[in-house]
Parts: structure tokens; C-alpha cells; sequence
């Protein structure tokens, strides 16, 4: 059985970034509970030289937007990354689900050869659409999803297992 690129991609993500908003949840009422600035939460690291979990959660959203609108051939929406509450990443992530469910299958479906070139920085990438989606998209998603993850409980967030994977 084979598996288009759409149900290889859009579900799933979706999927993850309503369980990464459920997550930031628990991070905001962990806060107000505990009476922690949030703010100790959404600039929290792992490690100095890492990201803060607001970077964490922009990146997570923009693997989806800006990866998914090249497979579909439009653009993506633009956001500024200058979330700095847990309610602006609530909002970043409910944008990036009504982004994607504006994807059609049509759009992605079929994209498998597709050449995808995109610069980052001073890095130049090259993919084909199936390269892209599996090792490119999916895998950095998850990444950053589950670095937001780790940095909520690291910070003594009560989360785990069920509320990564979601019901």
C-alpha cells in the first residue's frame, strides 16, 4: 500500500502542532499556578546555545507552512517571529492549521519528483518532493516539537507520553 504525500504529511502534522498547543496549555497553567512569569517559560532553554521555546515553536510552524506551501506551489504566509506569551504561539499555531488545512491533497499529491531549491541563510538546499517531505519537513517538525516538549518539562511542566502523542 502506498501513501500519498497529502496523508503522508497533513495529518499528522496537524495532528502534533494541536498537541504542541495543548502542551503550551499546560505550560501557561503551570505558570499561573506555580506563579512563574511566563516569560521564564517561553524564553527557557535546554542549553545556552540553544533555542528558547518560542523559537522552538516558530520553527515547528514554519517546517509546516513554508515546507508545505513549496510541495503545493504557493506561498506561504509570512509571520513576523516576534511571539513572546504563550497566547502569541497559540496563535502562531492556530494559523499554521488553518494554513495547512487550506492545502488541498490535489496540491501536494503527486509532488514526489517535484525539485524543490530554497536557501537558508548562507546554506543552499536541494530536494526532490518526497526527499523533502521525509527528510527534510518531517523530521526537523519533530525535532523542534519535541524540544518544546522537553524544555516544558525540564522546567517541572507536568506533561508527558499521552500529551506529546494527543488522544
Amino acid at each position: 500500500m502506498t501513501i500519498s504525500m497529502y496523508q503522508a504529511s497533513i495529518p499528522q502534522l496537524k495532528k502534533m502542532l494541536s498537541n504542541l498547543s495543548v502542551i503550551l496549555k499546560k505550560g501557561e497553567e503551570y505558570a499561573k499556578t506555580k506563579n512563574v512569569d511566563e516569560k521564564v517559560l517561553v524564553e527557557g532553554r535546554l542549553f545556552p546555545d540553544m533555542f528558547p521555546l518560542s523559537k522552538q515553536v516558530q520553527i515547528a510552524c514554519d517546517q509546516v507552512k513554508n515546507g508545505m506551501a513549496r510541495l503545493a506551489g504557493v506561498e506561504p504566509p509570512k509571520f513576523d517571529d516576534t511571539e513572546v506569551t504563550f497566547a502569541q504561539l497559540q496563535e502562531r499555531i492556530a494559523k499554521t492549521i488553518a494554513f495547512a488545512e487550506s492545502i488541498q491533497p490535489a496540491q501536494v499529491d503527486g509532488t514526489e519528483a517535484k525539485e524543490i531549491k530554497f536557501s537558508i541563510k548562507e546554506w543552499n538546499f536541494e530536494f526532490v518532493g518526497e526527499q523533502y517531505l521525509l527528510t527534510w519537513i518531517i523530521p526537523n517538525f519533530y525535532f523542534h516539537i519535541t524540544t518544546a516538549y522537553n524544555i516544558l518539562r525540564h522546567n517541572g511542566v507536568e506533561i508527558g507520553k499521552s500529551d506529546y502523542l494527543g488522544g
